[in-house]
């Protein structure tokens, strides 16, 4: 497999599509019995009721494999549109998948894009998506069969499998390509870069699954933990991107890179924003908020210094 792709095409993934990718995955996941048995044997546990969950397979037991084993794959389409040379990912829906042909249920894919056609009519289908750890083999089937809908379609692929050391989002975007293998005209898998793209309602519903409460009895303290980290961390990204203008805009005024009055015009959009926070107001709100958690502080300590003498 190529290690990136030579297209040139921008994509833009919007949150929603990750969100229906993981709640999928974790419908599905939640919704496995596997039989319990006492050799290690290589089973196949039947979908769910719903055959839009996707099929499940279960691999031999061992302990290099056990995570993959209880891992179902799911199956769906992205959809979105292009305009140029930017592909725009704004929403996802399931599909029906046929373990043993490792191809789609077509007729419920149709019956899919007519219904997604009427509510969302300037959408197109782009691709579309699965889960695990790389792409397999079978994966390029199902992808050739989506060409007659999409000449040349995308593949978004979300890693389940939790790796604590890892910053970066689970989600590879791959495009395919013709490459000469052995001479032989193959076609194969290439990742392609993307960006986050947010509007203002996904902003405000991924704020609120981020503040819902663990469902492992996590307390406020963990939970409280979580919010400021990430604050720290929008904060942290803002100062980065200011500076990152700062540079550019001295760069500009020795002459190292030409003016451009369009990015300029840009750039003096954003700061008019930033001077907000150095008004007399929100220091005056700053200060008191910051008084009142001292003094929440205090009285907490006092609290329970009280109780110790008590008891």
């Amino acid at each position: 497999m190529a290690e990136s792709s030579s297209s040139g095409l921008t994509f833009k993934l919007h949150p929603l599509v990750i969100v229906n990718i993981s709640d999928h995955y974790s419908r599905v996941k939640s919704q496995m019995h596997p039989p319990i048995t006492n050799t290690a044997t290589t089973t196949t546990t039947p979908p769910p009721n719903n055959g839009a969950e996707g099929a499940v397979e279960t691999a031999p037991s061992s302990s290099s494999s056990s995570a993959l084993a209880s891992s179902p794959r799911v199956f769906g389409c992205v959809i979105g549109v292009q305009r140029g040379r930017t592909v725009e990912i704004f929403n996802s829906f399931e599909l029906l998948y046929d373990p043993a042909t490792h191809s789609l249920d077509r007729a419920f894919l149709e019956k899919k894009q007519e219904l997604y056609k009427k509510v969302f009519p300037h959408f197109y289908i782009l691709g579309w998506y699965s889960t695990g750890t790389d792409a397999q083999e079978s994966d390029m089937n199902i992808h050739k069969a989506l060409m007659d809908i999409n000449e040349s379609p995308v593949y978004v692929l979300l890693n389940p499998l939790i790796n604590p050391a890892q910053k970066d989002l689970p989600i590879t975007i791959y495009e395919s390509e013709l490459h000469v293998i052995d001479g032989i005209p193959q076609l194969i898998f290439v990742s392609s870069s993307y960006t986050i793209e947010t509007v203002e309602a996904e902003r405000i519903s991924v704020d609120h699954v981020a503040h819902l409460k663990p469902s492992d009895g996590g307390s406020a303290a963990t939970q409280l933990a979580a919010h400021l980290t990430g604050i720290h961390s929008a904060i942290k990204m803002l100062n980065s991107r200011i500076r990152v203008l700062h540079h550019y805009l001295l760069a500009m005024q020795k002459g190292d890179i030409p003016c451009e009055n369009s990015l300029l015009r840009q750039v003096s959009s954003l700061l008019r924003r930033l001077p907000a926070i150095e008004s007399g107001k929100f220091q005056d709100d700053f200060l008191m908020e910051y008084n009142d958690t001292l003094l929440i502080t205090s009285l907490a300590v006092l609290t329970n210094c009280s109780r110790y003498e008590l008891n």
